[in-house]
């Protein structure tokens, strides 16, 4: 079961007696606990119907004991459990027995007054634990993976419309390279830039960037971003402004090496046919920067990164040995990699 269908079936009244939900995408894993408290259990009531713990804290009988108390004064209550690394590879850290075995024997008979929300904050379950396949078998499995490309730029366009405003052409992408890909970020930044816009008004490009701050890592993307268009003053107005930050230029020109490492990765991926998706989970990237990454590929040779990266680790070399100034080092490789 995929989460649409999952959220269609707990607003028809269809409850799993356990949910288990992992992924990275913490935004939207909380929207969804959220939709979970609201259709579930009426206001008033949540004091007495949701219950929270922590597996760091608790051992995992304990959970099973309170699944089993019957609720006081409300008909269900909801039972969310968090650091769930029970269903992950590896030991459980801490000084926590967890006794597995109890909540396999729960699984196997569940109380209808109670419902057990896992909540792992981990890319992957380990499949091989029975208690991963028990879950699996009894209740609902949920995948909370971060956003594809074109996936990302719809949810950013549905938010500004449900905050009564739209995007001007190519908006959108702008706040995304500004911002990132962090869904709790962009609801923030949206939420301010329709408040700015107003009721019914248009986000522009230029708005954008004057209230949206880039982090140090979106503005190298950015940066080699207006190297791939030969963009040179834009690209130099950026590095001038990291240094007015007093961000270091081997950290900066570190950075910039990733961003083409990047690059050169996803269009040596792309040759071999892999998909957006599969790129991003080989590189551990978010798919939307796998997309902008095979955007820039296009506008390189595969020879002409592998010399740009050799040219950064002799620069690199040259600044951390001091046979370079690093500022005006930097600054002239740019030049020269544009030209």
């Amino acid at each position: 079961m995929d989460v649409k269908t999952a959220v269609k079936t707990i607003k028809q009244g269809e409850v799993a007696p356990m949910y288990l939900l992992y992924g990275t995408e913490k935004y939207q894993m909380k929207e969804f606990t959220s939709l979970m408290e609201n259709h579930l259990i009426q206001k008033e009531d949540h004091d007495f119907a949701i219950v929270n713990y922590d597996l760091s804290e608790v051992p995992i009988q304990t959970i099973v004991e309170e699944a089993e108390t019957v609720p006081f004064m409300v008909e269900r209550k909801l039972i969310f459990v968090r650091d769930a690394s029970v269903f992950t590879a590896g030991k459980e850290g801490g000084k926590i027995e967890h006794r597995i075995e109890s909540l396999l024997e729960y699984i196997k008979n569940p109380a209808e007054y109670s419902v057990i929300i896992f909540v792992v904050q981990h890319d992957k379950l380990d499949e091989r634990k029975k208690v991963v396949k028990a879950v699996k078998g009894a209740g609902v499995v949920l995948s909370f993976a971060p956003l594809g490309g074109e996936e990302l730029l719809r949810w950013v366009d549905k938010q500004a419309k449900q905050s009564g405003c739209i995007w001007a052409p190519g908006a959108a992408d702008i706040l995304i390279r500004n911002a990132g890909t962090q869904l709790q970020t962009l609801s923030a930044e949206i939420n301010k830039l329709c408040l700015y816009a107003g009721n019914g008004g248009t986000i522009e490009c230029d708005t954008i960037d004057q209230l949206v701050a880039r982090s140090t890592e979106q503005n190298i993307f950015v940066l080699v971003e207006d190297i791939a268009n030969l963009r040179i003053d834009k690209a130099l107005g950026i590095y001038y402004e990291l240094l007015k930050q007093r961000e270091e230029p081997i950290k900066i020109a570190a950075l910039i090496a990733r961003q083409f490492r990047i690059i050169m990765q996803v269009k040596d991926l792309a040759a071999q046919s892999y998909s957006q998706q599969q790129i991003a989970s080989q590189l551990s990237l978010h798919p939307y920067a796998v997309k902008i990454a095979g955007e820039q590929a296009r506008k390189f040779r595969a020879e002409d990164l592998r010399d740009v990266l050799s040219r950064m680790a002799d620069l690199d070399y040259q600044m951390k040995t001091g046979r370079i100034d690093k500022i005006l080092g930097l600054e002239l490789f740019l030049l020269r990699l544009v030209a």
